[in-house]
């Protein structure tokens, strides 16, 4: 029997390999008025994409055969001050807090990092368009190494915070327990971090696929280029202390990527800082079964 679950294993693993092989890019857009593109997430129907324009930023667009502005814009200011000016991924999940994350580079050899993690009310803040009495909670981030950027995750059936650094070496995915976090002063704080484990280089962002258990790091080749997406198995990854890969595909694009995430079973989309065809739909075989 056990033979036979690691050999089912394997056909499932190599079916993954071959498939995401497959993926290639149908149509690229220039998405204007964004600044520098830092992320994406689908939420409902809608894909909200954010940025480091004059302040920090997101707009929210609806998907035809391309892209298209909703008109709706967000900016993560309180009081008219630009308060997220580089925002670095979003964490949402229904029932649970939002977080967002700020990673900002202090040196140019990227070993001072300032990152803190915003705790903020999600419905108000689309309702109000600013963070102006939507924000519940500020946290320094003082565990990373090399920035933040929070995503939801599930293990052993409960949601949890992960996040990742950007750098050259010692880069981490962290796990944070979301009711510690938004109580703490510092991700630091005794019962916050409940987990982590270490990965590759230059991860600029996460995405979480819940019914394959599967976590995509969001990757540059080399700092600052080239578009990479590495599939992790999550749980095989917690146990063993470092990242366990199912697949790592390199995408033909020589810009930096910023963001990813799925947009239906067949359908992703890429997000990089570039000012023009800076974002890209991304055709996904069936065989992954997203």
């Amino acid at each position: 029997m056990n033979r036979l679950i690691s050999l089912i294993s394997l056909l499932l693993i190599s079916a993954v390999r071959l498939s995401a092989q497959e993926m290639s890019i149908s149509k690229l857009q220039t998405l204007p008025d964004l600044g520098a593109t830092q992320g994406v997430t689908k939420i409902a129907d809608q894909v909200y994409i954010y940025g480091d324009r004059e302040v920090g930023m997101m707009k929210s667009y609806s998907l035809n055969d391309s892209l298209v502005y909703t008109g709706q814009e967000f900016l993560f200011t309180v009081d008219g001050k630009d308060l997220i000016n580089h925002p670095t991924g979003i964490a949402y999940s229904e029932g649970s807090p939002t977080f967002i994350g700020n990673s900002i580079r202090l040196n140019t050899e990227g070993t001072l990092w300032k990152a803190v993690i915003y705790a903020i009310d999600w419905e108000g803040f689309l309702k109000t368009k600013t963070l102006d009495g939507n924000l519940l909670a500020t946290i320094e981030d003082d565990a990373c190494i090399q920035g933040t950027r929070p995503e939801y995750v599930s293990y052993k059936g409960k949601m949890l915070v992960a996040t990742s650094d950007y750098g050259p070496s010692l880069n981490e995915v962290r796990l944070y327990d979301p009711e510690k976090l938004i109580h703490a002063q510092k991700s630091s704080d005794p019962g916050v971090m409940v987990g982590k484990f270490t990965c590759s280089p230059w991860v600029q962002n996460l995405h979480w696929i819940a019914d394959e258990g599967i976590l995509i790091l969001i990757q540059n080749q080399i700092e600052g280029k080239l578009w990479r997406l590495t599939f992790l198995d999550f749980e095989a990854s917690i146990k063993a202390g470092k990242e366990v890969v199912l697949n790592q595909i390199d995408l033909d694009r020589k810009d930096e990527l910023e963001g990813f995430c799925l947009l239906n079973t067949s359908l992703g989309l890429a997000v990089s800082s570039s000012r023009t065809q800076n974002a890209a739909l991304i055709n996904i075989p069936q065989l992954l079964k997203f």
